[in-house]
């Protein structure tokens, strides 16, 4: 399943071997297995930040989800995830990342199997086990609840008019079972039933439209495989904005209908921007791109796969910049390279993407803002010691603490991380990084590469042995020196917080005095 490029997702499915054996021999074997076996547990892969995510034993090569949505966004809906999946070990029981639904059964290559539910794993039990190298298919039939309560970050986002999804980090798991790791990637088919008058938009393209009676059916499948956190599914009353980009790409916009036109300047410069990515990077990964701009306050734009999700309100306030709202457009763009087309392989990579979405965020201002490039790096570098001390080195993130799972998204893997880019650029020069950075969306497209990947092509690249170099940068607790620009300093934590703390205090002994001078 994990920690390798997802090559299975091409190959046809083969039958699984089953033993044939005497049906009072196949008993005693199973009451055997059922009593040697050990009980269910939920397990992981071991991603230093999120140990109990994801599930050894299993490779994903596709998922089938369907969803009725009520017509409320307070109500469950009721689902169906079917999984085809590769086996890499012999399994007694198949866990699947899964919280916060109700199951109501589960196949097992149409044969009903137990299920229990412990922690945030749904544990199977088919009725035979399964052999290593065999082809499964897994079938839960269960609902998915939008309400959530003050403990759950991501999953379900409930909009003005419906529901859209944010599942990034580790969230995938409460919409619908799944081996909710970016390192196992799969095909997606997504189908979205719903009352008339509202419209559904997933991940891919459509495929099909079937309105019967009170209620429309919208299926969407990807071409390229995707990790379950890019998952996203629209429903709302809608409109969909179509146009094309460089070269014929479909473009598709979702916007709630009564705000079509207003947002209408902001979509048109999607084909521009996307064309800028291309010359940077090459071909956009995928089959199709839009904007899914909800009404809903998240805090955050997410880079869901030819998706993207943004809060409405960063396009119709306007107490944000034109320069700043169009960089972060790029931000969540960039990201269809990286982070989606090139996945992390561990949670720990995470600076991988978010690195370079703000690098080609910030690059995109300079060229096309006239926002230096340099002076926005040389602050990064004045306030990275500091980075690193509440989060941890970018390669080396900081745990997040508990009931903030999203914790690892800190400036340390945004502006941080680009700034290794940066001093990357600086060591070995402009064209080589250039290059190193076509290869890598090139080289890794529609897989899964981690920091030491990373390292090696830039080697490849420059022809230069760059671990010392780049092991400071990625691992180390204080900033290294900036390759030509020795001037650059940053600014020492505890000095900061020393003089932070002086600052307070002067301030409050000046209003305490002030309040004694009153008397």
């Amino acid at each position: 399943m994990l920690l390798t490029p997802r090559n299975e997702v091409r190959r046809a499915p083969r039958p699984r071997r089953r033993l044939r054996v005497p049906a009072m021999v196949s008993a005693a074997v199973s009451l055997c297995l059922l009593a040697a076996s050990a009980p269910a547990t939920p397990l992981g892969i071991g991603d230093r930040l999120y140990p109990h995510l994801g599930n050894p034993g299993y490779d994903v090569a596709s998922y089938d989800l369907s969803f009725t949505y009520p017509g409320k966004n307070s109500r469950p809906l009721q689902a169906v995830t079917t999984l085809d999946a590769w086996t890499t070990q012999d399994l007694e029981h198949v866990n699947l990342d899964f919280a916060h639904g109700k199951v109501e059964s589960v196949e097992v290559d149409g044969e009903a199997a137990a299920f229990r539910s412990v922690g945030e794993d749904l544990v199977v039990t088919p009725s035979e086990p399964l052999s290593e190298g065999s082809w499964t298919r897994i079938t839960v039939r269960h609902t998915s609840d939008p309400v959530y309560g003050d403990k759950r970050e991501g999953g379900w986002v409930r909009t003005a008019d419906g529901l859209a999804m944010a599942n990034q980090a580790d969230a995938a798991h409460v919409v619908f079972p799944c081996n909710d790791h970016p390192s196992d990637k799969a095909l997606f088919t997504i189908r979205v039933t719903a009352p008339n008058g509202y419209t559904a938009v997933a991940n891919g393209l459509p495929t099909d439209v079937d309105r019967a009676g009170g209620s429309t059916t919208w299926t969407y499948r990807t071409r390229h495989p995707m990790a379950t956190e890019l998952a996203q599914v629209s429903i709302g009353r809608s409109k969909v904005v179509h146009r094309s980009g460089p070269h014929g790409l479909p473009l598709r916009d979702v916007v709630p209908s009564a705000d079509r036109e207003r947002l209408e300047p902001w979509l048109k410069k999607t084909p521009g921007q996307i064309a800028w990515m291309e010359e940077k990077v090459g071909r956009f990964p995928f089959e199709t791109y839009g904007l899914l701009m909800a009404h809903a306050s998240t805090g955050f734009e997410l880079e869901t796969q030819t998706l993207s999700l943004f809060e409405r309100e960063l396009f119709t306030q306007s107490a944000f910049p034109k320069w700043y709202v169009e960089s972060i457009m790029v931000h969540e763009l960039a990201h269809q390279w990286f982070g989606d087309s090139v996945s992390p392989r561990t949670w720990s990579d995470l600076w991988l993407s978010e690195g370079h979405a703000t690098w080609y965020e910030a690059l995109y201002a300079a060229e096309t803002a006239g926002r230096p490039l340099e002076a926005r790096m040389k602050a990064a570098y004045a306030a990275s010691d500091r980075w690193r001390a509440a989060g941890g080195p970018p390669a080396a993130p900081k745990v997040p603490a508990p009931g903030k799972k999203t914790g690892i998204f800190r400036p340390n893997v945004y502006d941080g991380a680009a700034l290794i880019l940066y001093a990357l650029r600086q060591e070995i020069g402009r064209q080589d990084f250039e290059r190193l950075e076509r290869l890598w969306v090139s080289r890794h497209r529609d897989g899964a590469a981690s920091t030491r990947d990373f390292v090696a092509l830039a080697e490849e690249v420059s022809g230069r042995h760059l671990d010392g170099f780049l092991n400071a940068w990625l691992y180390g607790e204080k900033t290294p020196p900036m390759p030509g620009r020795p001037e650059w300093k940053s600014v020492d934590p505890a000095k900061a917080a020393k003089k932070a703390n002086g600052k307070a205090t002067k301030k409050a002994a000046k209003k305490a005095t002030g309040k004694a001078t009153e008397k």
